[in-house]
Order: C-alpha cells, then sequence, then structure tokens
C-alpha cells in the first residue's frame, strides 16, 4: 500500500468568511504587501489548488486575512492500494453489438 499527501486549499472560503467575493479585490491588497500579481494569476490561485506557492504570497496571504497557514492549506493523506488494481480489461462487460456493426467470424476446420 502506497501514501500519498494531498491538500485542500480553502482561499476562497477564507476570502468568503471576509466578505471578499471578487478575486480582484485581492490584487491591490498583495501588491501593497510587495506581491505584484494580475488579476488573472490571482483568480487561478483562488480558483485553484496551486501545485507551487511562493512564501511570500502564503505571508501576504496570512496577513491579509490575519490566518496561518493551517487555515489556508488542509493537508491530509490519501491512501492508494495497488492489489486488486482494476485494468480495465477484468471484468469488463463487453460492448454492446450495433446494428452496423459485423460479428465476428469463426473459422472451423472441415467436417464439423
Amino acid at each position: 500500500m502506497t501514501k500519498t499527501v494531498a491538500y485542500r486549499w480553502h482561499l476562497r472560503k477564507v476570502m468568503n468568511e471576509h466578505g471578499m467575493q471578487s478575486t480582484t479585490d485581492l490584487v491591490p491588497l498583495l501588491a501593497d504587501r510587495g506581491v505584484v500579481m494580475t488579476s488573472t494569476q490571482v483568480y487561478r490561485i483562488v480558483v485553484g489548488e496551486p501545485e507551487r506557492l511562493n512564501m511570500r504570497l502564503l505571508a501576504a496571504l496570512c496577513d491579509i486575512f490575519g490566518v496561518t497557514p493551517n487555515d489556508l492549506i488542509e493537508p491530509y493523506v490519501a491512501t492508494n492500494s495497488r492489489r486488486g488494481r482494476k485494468t480495465g480489461t477484468t471484468g469488463a462487460t463487453p460492448p454492446r453489438s450495433s446494428k452496423n456493426r459485423p460479428t465476428r467470424a469463426v473459422i472451423k476446420p472441415a467436417g464439423d
């Protein structure tokens, strides 16, 4: 069994708790703290789950909302088991035959 560490990103929730609905409202607040980002970049960070996060950005977000990194990032362990892994061929039901699809030929020896 292998363990995979994953996380949940709660920036959108934290923004809503502080009455901030628009991602563009965050751009000038970040700029005041030395983190210059476009509105598109901020939108991606708010809506998605960033794979990489600049520490200055994390510190600025914590300062803006008065939270800790634990309020923004919730790590958890997702277990993945390799035993009994389905490959798509085991136990698969055959596709339904179509009217336009030919049937497979069966070759039999002569005399049968």
